[in-house]
């Protein structure tokens, strides 16, 4: 099955002017300036296929938002070649802008002090599409993201979480085949990340549209995607499954007692690190390869009313494996 996106040695620097503190040092700074490389994106490697939701993760200044605005042509790489639908993005063919869409929690699309219904109609004049296909594409969104009532409201009125579901419905009217996501949720509260989540779950599964995701909120991920690409320092760190990234990276888990008699008992840091105590309930945090032990050694020693062993939190194993792949960037 050939690749909806097809990367191969993408390379994006960046010459970053290096202002001098102190009045002399700027007024030199008119004559000869000082410049530093700065690269954002470092040689990656990557294949979508189609129909596959796909996590971008990475800490801020990892190389993501600049991956995602080179793969929709907003701007041109330094080195390598990129492929999305066949297209070369930078070319920036309008046969390409027709079959892909690009949202950016963080940047509007529609027009501030009108209603979305009128920015969705120049949505429509602009994508060329036809008006009983627009229609119905309007109407299926508005209904599944209930904002009917909200669509003659001007755009700067409505609520941060209503804002991003009309920029979606901007985004999707013309039924792209590929999308971008950077940072949907941002600044969302619970209800609203989850009313985005439930219906890019649903209309990724309908439509099998293939979507890039950057989040920094785990939910989203553990929510929508089965594959995760992790990039830090502009360099791909792991390509593989949501599981995989615990069973890889994560080096313990969470072991929790209920102890039976009500008490608990003076040894518990014999078996691993105490994170929390709650008479009678204890939290540990066992290294992986020792839980099979750990837990025969407890329950041969004390009286248990309960036990549950879990996975290390994957908000943690990921800004582990930030961390990890910062200290290998610094050494080479």
């Amino acid at each position: 099955m050939a690749s909806v996106i097809e990367i191969r040695g993408l390379e994006k620097s960046y010459r970053v002017y290096q202002k001098k503190e102190g009045l002399r040092a700027a007024f030199r700074g008119l004559f000869h300036r000082e410049y530093r490389e700065v690269q954002a994106v470092r040689g990656i490697d990557l294949d979508v296929q189609p129909g596959e939701f796909v996590a971008f993760l990475g800490p801020n200044g990892a190389g993501k938002t600049t991956t995602l605005k080179l793969l929709s042509g907003v701007i041109n790489p330094t080195a390598g070649t990129a492929r999305v639908l066949g297209h070369v993005p930078w070319e920036r063919a309008n046969a390409y802008r027709r079959r892909f869409a690009l949202v950016m929690g963080q940047k509007n699309q529609l027009w501030w002090d009108l209603p979305a219904a009128e920015s969705f109609r120049l949505h429509q004049q602009i994508y060329r599409i036809d008006s009983a296909e627009y229609t119905r594409a309007q109407d299926e969104l508005v209904d599944l993201l209930d904002v009917c009532r909200l669509l003659n409201q001007p755009v700067r009125e409505l609520s941060l979480g209503e804002r991003m579901k009309m920029e979606l419905i901007a985004a999707l009217l013309h039924s792209p085949e590929v999308l971008f996501l950077d940072e949907p949720t941002i600044g969302l509260d619970v209800i609203a990340q989850h009313n985005i989540q439930k219906f890019l779950k649903h209309y990724q599964e309908v439509r099998r549209i293939t979507i890039l995701l950057t989040s920094h909120y785990m939910k989203d991920v553990a929510a929508l995607c089965r594959r995760v690409v992790i990039i830090n320092h502009g360099q791909i760190v792991y390509d593989g499954s949501l599981s995989g990234i615990i069973d890889r990276f994560s080096s313990h888990k969470v072991l929790t007692l209920l102890f039976g008699n009500g008490k608990l008992p003076n040894d518990l840091s014999r078996y691993g690190e105490v994170l929390e105590l709650a008479e009678p309930r204890a939290k540990l945090r066992v290294d992986r390869g020792q839980i099979s032990s750990v837990l025969s050694t407890v329950l041969a020693n004390h009286t248990l009313e309960d036990v549950s062993v879990e996975d290390q939190p994957l908000e943690e194993v990921i800004a582990q494996v930030f961390a990890q792949s910062a200290e290998v960037a610094e050494h080479t």
